[in-house]
């Protein structure tokens, strides 16, 4: 069983702002992983978080158990008629053998430990059970502001990336996944945000909060907000394309 001490705990303090400033996930996206599932009886999220996409998948199916190893994320977590949450890890689902379609894993599974992760989704998943496992890259905005961006994550903030950040970075390419894999569609998320959200999304990342801890009283947010402000529309919002990488396998 995973235990606390293994649990890689990167948002629980920031829980307010994965909340609010997190994107969420593209619905032709959730359809389409929902649609390779071989029924729609019980799909897990493992590392819910705000329970995005845990919400999504319970438009597609009969219930959703959404799993965090943080109380703070689930207790940010909106309630909906067909998902439950529980505290616990995707290591040590609590279902029994063979009774899942769909475990899913949206922004989380680059954090896991790979060969547990995998050999309890053999646990749970029915003959035919689909894992669907995706990630987005942060937002593109267009040449100048993505600039500006790649230099705050890589240059600013960029030593204060826990190493298994480098798989979202790799677009999931060289993620552990032993699995009978699909081939997948191409899936975007797009927003309309104003330049506080932006900001709110990049408050978010455990880089700039790991970057606080080692620099009290530092902050890097304000030097960016004002660096993007010269080219954000005031006081609008900005088109934001999030390129999603997903995979998908089958037991």
């Amino acid at each position: 069983m995973t235990t606390a001490a293994t649990f890689k705990d990167h948002f629980s303090r920031q829980s307010g702002d994965y909340s609010r400033y997190r994107p969420g996930y593209p619905p032709d996206l959730i359809t389409w992983v929902a649609s390779r599932a071989p029924d729609r009886a019980l799909a897990v999220d493992c590392a819910t978080g705000n329970g995005q996409a845990a919400i999504a998948l319970a438009g597609h199916f009969d219930a959703v158990l959404a799993v965090d190893g943080s109380l703070a994320q689930l207790e940010r977590a909106p309630p909906h008629p067909n998902v439950r949450y529980e505290l616990a890890m995707a290591e040590h689902l609590p279902v029994p053998d063979q009774s899942v379609s769909l475990v899913a894993a949206a922004q989380a599974v680059h954090w896991f430990d790979f060969e547990r992760f995998h050999a309890e989704c053999r646990r749970v998943l029915k003959p035919g059970g689909v894992v669907a496992v995706w990630t987005y890259e942060k937002f593109q905005a267009g040449s100048a502001i993505d600039r500006i961006v790649d230099r705050f994550y890589a240059d600013v903030v960029g030593d204060y990336w826990p190493p298994e950040r480098r798989y979202v970075e790799e677009a999931y390419q060289t993620l552990p996944f032993p699995w009978a894999e699909e081939r997948v569609p191409g899936f975007q998320r797009v927003t309309e945000w104003s330049l506080e959200q932006a900001i709110g999304y990049c408050a978010s990342w455990s880089a700039v909060q790991r970057f606080k801890d080692e620099h009290p009283g530092q902050d890097p947010l304000p030097a960016l907000a004002a660096e993007l402000a010269t080219l954000w529309p005031a006081p609008g919002t900005l088109r934001l394309n999030w390129p999603i990488h997903l995979r998908l396998g089958r037991s």
